[in-house]
């Protein structure tokens, strides 16, 4: 209660920072051009570290606007800086670029047929996620703001970053190599911005959360070695496969039996399991991989000991061998509880106040969370479902879709939000 209320007292306070910067003709102008340009990245998709002919699309009209440009950051990064006629802060701008190996379900004349190879698999590639919407609409943001340096007290930074969705084995990615590499600095950022589009909520309404927003992300692998015998005569070997469903059993149990659920959500989550090459033969080894998700960092210690305990221990009773490699990919999204009340006056002007609206933390992560360890940050939800639409689809599936008419919003959110930081 004494948190809710501080905090919406801060609101009250920062109210007054929120000004309207006339720039309705600026928006006008774009609106089509950001759909364009969404459209034709969303048709030729990237996967993590490969975002070659995204870069270059993004790079060139960067540099159209008389933007200083960097290539190559992260491997496949642009990074874009843009100098206003006044001194002040910097604020850094991100948009993710890479697809998912997802093959496209939809109807659309901009679905993609793009194939790919993914972990020694053909693939198809697609925008599951909206990665082609976050970067068409901060390149709209780019073209506004270079229109208006007038208007501009300060720097802004352009962060188009590759890999979100995790580099491929072997290889460094994302936020986290970008952050290595420097990205934050000269200049030194002060506060940075972020957003992601959701099918699942209407066109028109941006969500929040003040503090811990998204959840802590890590990847398993789980290597079990049996023993090979044919598959009529199990008892003459150790079946892997057998192994690993109760391996996956128990460590559900994990979450349903030891996890306090009513303090945060915790999933453990074996996505992938790869084991034998024939009907009747039982196989000699197996591996599964997965995906924990935390919003609290004691508990997420608690689940990787109890995974590392029991993994092996359930191998063993069942005459096999098991072990786990446990590597995090992203951290806690937190939202400044200093910037944010600061920056929600911005939103409410933007998209009406009844259309500003606090969400409950998701297990979803961002590696945006990488950004946010170093520098305060914000990072909110952009409707982009077809209000009073009575079906829509999750993210990372072949149906998803994403309604063109919001990505306006989300091109004044980003653009006010950095007018407004800035005159503070």
């Amino acid at each position: 209660m004494y948190k809710t209320l501080t905090f919406a007292l801060l609101l009250l306070g920062f109210s007054t920072w929120a000004q309207d910067h006339n720039l309705k003709k600026d928006y006008s102008s774009v609106e089509n051009k950001v759909i364009e340009w969404r459209r034709d990245i969303h048709q030729n998709p990237e996967l993590s570290n490969r975002e070659f002919k995204t870069a270059e699309k993004i790079a060139k009209h960067l540099k159209s606007l008389g933007i200083e440009v960097q290539t190559g950051v992260a491997h496949t990064g642009v990074v874009g800086l843009l100098k206003g006629n006044q001194p002040g802060k910097v604020v850094a701008l991100r948009a993710d670029i890479d697809a998912l190996p997802v093959t496209e379900r939809n109807d659309l004349p901009y679905k993609s047929t793009v194939k790919s190879t993914f972990l020694g698999e053909e693939v198809g590639v697609m925008h599951a996620c909206g990665h082609d919407t976050h970067t068409a609409i901060l390149m709209g943001v780019a073209e506004v703001l270079s229109k208006n340096k007038d208007k501009i007290k300060g720097t802004v930074k352009f962060i188009f970053q590759p890999a979100e969705e995790g580099a491929p084995p072997g290889e460094e990615g994302g936020a986290l190599l970008m952050v290595k590499e420097g990205v934050l600095s000269n200049p030194d950022v002060d506060a940075i911005f972020g957003l992601h589009i959701n099918s699942q909520t209407p066109v028109g309404t941006i969500k929040y959360k003040p503090g811990g927003s998204m959840a802590a992300a890590q990847r398993f692998v789980i290597n079990v070695k049996g023993k090979q015998t044919h598959g009529s005569q199990p008892w003459g070997g150790v079946d892997p496969i057998l192994i690993s469903a109760k391996i996956i059993d128990g460590l559900q149990t994990i979450i349903s039996r030891e996890t306090e659920l009513t303090n945060e959500a915790a999933v453990i989550t074996v996505g992938k399991i790869t084991s034998g090459v024939r009907f009747n033969i039982i196989p000699e080894s197996a591996e599964l991989i997965g995906t924990i998700r935390t919003l609290d960092y004691d508990m997420q210690k608690h689940i990787n000991r109890r995974m590392e305990e029991m993994v092996p221990a359930i191998a063993k009773a069942y005459g096999g061998e098991a072990t786990i490699d446990i590597k995090s990919s992203t951290s806690i999204t937190f939202n400044d509880l200093a910037l944010t009340p600061k920056m929600v006056p911005t939103l409410q002007r933007v998209a009406g106040t009844e259309n500003v609206v606090v969400h409950k933390a998701i297990t979803g992560a961002e590696d945006f969370s990488y950004f946010q360890e170093k520098v305060p940050g914000l990072y909110f939800f952009l409707g982009g479902m077809t209000p009073g639409n009575t079906e829509s689809f999750p993210h990372h599936t072949p149906d998803f879709k994403i309604d063109d008419s919001g990505l306006l919003l989300g091109v004044k959110a980003m653009t006010e939000l950095t007018l407004d930081y800035l005159n503070m």
